[in-house]
């Protein structure tokens, strides 16, 4: 464990940001992780650096989060529970779990940051969440440095959200999760619309966790950034949840709008479609924009500061209210 002095972070952070660690250091241990926190507290933590937008140098020390490792803990004829360390990266794991036909988050395919990172905003996509198949969370109190366990349950887990951004946000550093996933009878989600239609296109009618995974890549990689060539976070918008009624007099002016039912009294609306309408795809400001393919990604072409790229967020969510009366919530984590 050597702490080291001014280092970029450029390639700790999926957005490509260059600012500074005035003190750094990577732990690949609970141990030094414990004896870390016996000497500072007062610390900023690092993993896949993929849901945050860095906007100037870092003065605390930054603790890079490298703990690798997964373990089997136990299995039955049907499921096969897992815990996995906060640095193995996600997609990584993902691919590992459908080569050994575990199933349950091959929908999650090819989601970028690490493992310690997906229930802290309980990542989801095509009809499935992380916390479909969380069982527990590890981390480590901050204040004490001992080790404690949050079930499923005690995550609180909601749409992009759970106990950890809000309550006991900076109170732990998770460590390790541990998941349930099955190894027979899987509950393959394939009915999403886009998986559909990739299945369809290559004839398959009875598909396996690779052929769900395959398509999810293969969706993914036609519509968004691969942050190693173009700076970016994914999906910076949080889809609002509007009321019933709000939502029935936006179609009345648009018809076409897409919408997913929440409730009985409230609808979905996708942000990328709002920013779309705005006139923000594909826009270009310098060195930093709208993706050209996906409007809720917003991406660093090149040498851009997280600030203009923050103040663009800021801008958009200013224009989608005034157009829409709609509020955007911003779902990548702002470092100010």
């Amino acid at each position: 464990m050597k702490i080291e002095n001014n280092i970029s972070l450029k390639q700790y952070n999926t957005f490509g940001i260059d600012v500074t660690a005035k003190r750094f250091v990577s732990i690949d241990s609970v141990y030094q992780l414990q004896q870390l926190l016996k000497i500072e507290k007062d610390i900023f933590l690092i993993s896949g650096g993929s849901n945050m937008l860095l906007t100037k140098d870092i003065e605390k020390l930054v603790v890079h989060i490298n703990i690798k490792g997964i373990s089997i803990d136990r299995e039955n004829k049907n499921d096969i529970y897992i815990t996995v360390n906060a640095g193995e990266n996600w997609h990584d794991f993902v691919l590992w779990c459908v080569s050994e036909n575990y199933g349950g988050i091959e929908n999650l395919s090819l989601i970028p940051g690490n493992v310690g990172t997906c229930p802290i905003q309980n990542i989801g996509a095509y009809g499935v969440e992380v916390k479909d198949t969380i069982t527990k969370v590890e981390a480590l109190d901050i204040e004490t440095g001992k080790l404690v366990q949050f079930s499923n349950t005690e995550c609180n887990f909601g749409y992009r959200n759970s106990i950890f951004k809000n309550e006991a946000k900076g109170k732990y550093i998770l460590t390790s999760v541990s998941f349930q996933l099955t190894k027979t009878k899987h509950n393959l989600n394939s009915s999403y619309g886009a998986i559909e239609a990739e299945l369809t296109s290559k004839n398959i009618t009875n598909p396996s966790l690779k052929n769900i995974s395959e398509a999810v890549i293969a969706i993914r990689e036609s519509k968004l950034p691969d942050p190693k060539k173009i700076g970016n976070s994914g999906s910076f918008f949080k889809n609002p949840v509007i009321a019933k009624s709000q939502f029935l007099e936006l179609q009345k002016e648009y018809p076409n709008v897409p919408s997913y039912i929440v409730s009985d009294t409230e609808i979905k609306v996708p942000a990328g479609w709002l920013i779309e309408q705005a006139g923000f795809k594909g826009k270009r400001f310098g060195n930093y924009g709208v993706h050209e393919k996906q409007a809720l990604v917003l991406v660093n072409y090149e040498h851009a500061t997280g600030e203009e790229i923050y103040q663009l967020a800021e801008k958009i969510k200013e224009t989608i209210f005034k157009k829409f009366r709609i509020s955007l919530e911003i779902e990548v984590n702002i470092i100010t």
